[in-house]
């Protein structure tokens, strides 16, 4: 009977919980950066987008570079790149040296999300591995819960390089504690031919993962763009704008937990419910933007269904595709992080040239999209 490594999967969950938080960190920081870098709010949440077009770079390529490579070492390594990221990121002088610690910070992504998954498959025993997956997206929640808010009043403070590098010491110690806990994980032969894109020959997995993108992209188009949208619509202080994102986080927190308890006979509802739910929250922003007691109610219900989100994705990708997790993990990965990219960027395009309210309606749309494609997936398993 195999011995779960609970200790390992919790150095995991912290380091996604570091990921997650140095990668939206900028949502809560953008106008501060745009400002000392000289450069428009638009092209400051590009940070988000160059990280994430580096994390789909190597999550495509991760599984067959490091084929050979003990899985213990390339989850150690993401965590060095990270702590590495962070470090550029907080003295960067300039806008280009900015992106290049951005860059380097998607590196860790790609290559820690994309193993993740098929890691905890093999730490835990296979009736535990819902827990295990879960656990990794309590780091999630925990991190959007986190970093929003605490970059917002840290950098109200310390300014946003000192909200940066916050984040430091947290990569160190998941480092140094994946480095005690993580047992030896020989490469498997088992594993099939590492090219993600063959997955995309099986209709589940090409409309799921159209559903996911789709997901995702309209989710960053809004959520990059929060802090300009609050302070010159809504009108909120900074402290009134940290407690609204706190509020989020928190509302995830309990989403993720809540979800998780029903995914085991209601997967395909959820994952139909979760975006259709945001697009007409979205749609609410746009219509009472302006009254700060609606928008704090809409903020706290978009935090409770758009955080509990991956963890039924994660639950869909083990149970699709048990067979080829490293693969499917770097496949779901590339499609999020485009996904990401693709939202900070033409969010940023339309919110710089067309205003606020034209990102939210674009977000809108491809989530009511995501709706009906996982509807779709559902009745393409045949169930």
């Amino acid at each position: 009977m195999q011995i779960a490594a609970w200790g390992a999967v919790f150095s995991m969950a912290l380091c996604v919980a570091v990921l997650i938080a140095s990668e939206f960190m900028p949502v809560s920081l953008l106008s501060p950066i745009a400002t000392e870098l000289g450069v428009t709010e638009g092209r400051a949440g590009q940070a988000i987008s160059i990280s994430g077009i580096f994390a789909v770079l190597t999550s495509i390529l991760v599984a067959g570079l490091t084929r050979r490579l003990d899985r213990r070492l390339v989850l150690v390594s993401s965590s060095l790149v990270l702590v590495i990221s962070g470090t550029i990121v907080t003295f960067a002088p300039n806008y280009l040296v900015l992106m290049i610690g951005r860059a380097m910070l998607g590196i860790a992504i790609g290559s820690f999300w994309s193993m993740s998954t098929s890691i905890v498959m093999r730490l835990v025993p296979e009736d535990s591995v819902p827990k295990g997956i879960a656990m990794l997206n309590a780091g999630n929640a925990i991190a959007a819960t986190i970093s929003a808010p605490l970059g917002s009043l840290l950098g109200s403070y310390i300014g946003w390089r000192g909200a940066f590098f916050a984040v430091v010491p947290l990569a160190l110690l998941a480092l140094v504690w994946q480095w005690v806990s993580l047992p030896s994980l020989p490469p498997r032969d088992s594993e099939g031919p590492s090219n993600v894109f063959r997955l995309l020959l099986r209709p589940p997995v090409a409309i799921g993962t159209a559903s996911i993108m789709l997901l995702f992209t309209g989710q960053f188009a809004l959520f990059t763009y929060l802090r300009p949208f609050l302070e010159t619509v809504t009108h909120v202080s900074i402290s009134t704008l940290s407690l609204l994102l706190l509020l989020m986080g928190l509302a995830g927190v309990a989403g993720t937990t809540i979800v998780s308890h029903m995914l085991q006979k209601r997967l395909f509802v959820i994952l139909g419910a979760i975006p259709l739910i945001m697009a007409i929250i979205a749609s609410g922003l746009i219509a009472f933007g302006s009254s700060s007691t609606i928008t704090a109610a809409l903020l706290i219900g978009w935090g409770l269904f758009s955080t509990a989100a991956p963890v039924g994705w994660g639950t869909w990708l083990s149970r699709t595709m048990p067979d080829d997790a490293e693969a499917g993990g770097g496949l779901q990965v590339a499609t999020i992080q485009l996904a990401i990219t693709l939202g900070a960027s033409i969010g940023g395009v339309l919110f710089d040239s067309s205003g606020w309210w034209t990102t939210f309606l674009f977000a809108a749309v491809l989530l009511a999209g995501s709706s009906i494609l996982a509807v779709a997936a559902w009745h393409s398993t045949g169930r």
